[in-house]
């Protein structure tokens, strides 16, 4: 049994957290099968319209926060990276009622829909009975569990970018083919444009306290020729080898790194680098 509200609208639901930033927002309300505080009040945003949402404007596909896993792999606009990814999360019931907008306040390393965004650079349109920012999802994310979310803000939408996300990677390995929680996940994009990379993004999921993204290291392919990525290959698996420094847990931490270089290496020989 929980307290909560059920708003039906965006501005009804900011002005109750505007009231009272105690109050918990929920997305689909999957955790509170597992992790419910009885104590806490809950604002339960799953019928609110303007969260529902699937549109695009010139540049970005905006992608509604309720919008549930099931609804993202229904939606004709939803970027083919996105729906492998959302495809592989738990069972249909848990995607019927799971949000992305919940996957990503979450906060989890682990978040299988949160990768995608911070692989591809996504950006959050957060609002507040005060307002309304846009931010990179990359500073959204302050350690395990901890995001830049005001008490009084909700996540409105995700923005992805609508173009060079064609040629694209994803591994999610856990314990078993179907149903698992990640014990590593990978993401990326390789753009290339004429005979040059144009693009080139990647992220590790469920290996650190946060998501991994190293845009800098990514730069060392971009603007060259397939031919001079090979040649640059070394020195790029080399600085990914330092870059990542997987926590212990019931995952040792030399198994996550074996396999998150197992992957990048995966990534660029399917590419031809």
């Amino acid at each position: 049994m929980v307290n909560g509200y059920q708003a039906a609208s965006l501005p009804a639901a900011l002005a109750i957290l505007g009231r009272d930033t105690t109050i918990v927002p929920y997305g689909g309300g999957t955790d509170l099968m597992i992790e419910a505080d009885e104590n806490a009040t809950y604002l339960f945003l799953s019928k609110i319209p303007e969260l529902k949402k699937i549109s695009e404007d010139a540049g970005y596909i905006r992608l509604g926060a309720a919008c549930t896993f099931t609804e993202i792999l229904e939606s004709e606009l939803a970027p083919p990276l996105l729906k492998t990814a959302v495809s592989q999360i738990a069972a249909p019931a848990i995607r019927n009622l799971g949000t992305i907008g919940g996957n990503i306040c979450n906060g989890s390393p682990k978040a299988d829909s949160a990768l995608i965004f911070v692989a591809t650079d996504a950006k959050l349109r957060l609002v507040s009975h005060r307002g309304e920012r846009v931010l990179p999802i990359a500073e959204f994310y302050l350690g395990r569990k901890q995001t830049a979310l005001a008490a009084d803000e909700l996540l409105a939408e995700v923005l992805m970018k609508k173009d060079g996300l064609g040629n694209y990677y994803y591994k999610k390995v856990g314990a078993r083919e179907a149903l698992a929680i990640s014990r590593v996940s990978f993401a990326a994009v390789l753009d290339v444009a004429g005979d040059k990379i144009a693009g080139c993004m990647t992220a590790f999921g469920a290996v650190s306290d946060v998501i991994i993204k190293r845009p800098e290291l990514d730069a060392m392919l971009i603007g060259k020729t397939l031919a001079e990525a090979r040649t640059a290959k070394a020195a790029y698996l080399a600085a990914y080898d330092q870059a990542i420094v997987p926590i212990e847990g019931r995952i040792s931490a030399a198994y996550r790194k074996a396999v998150c270089m197992n992957l990048l290496r995966d990534f660029l020989a399917s590419n031809g680098i």
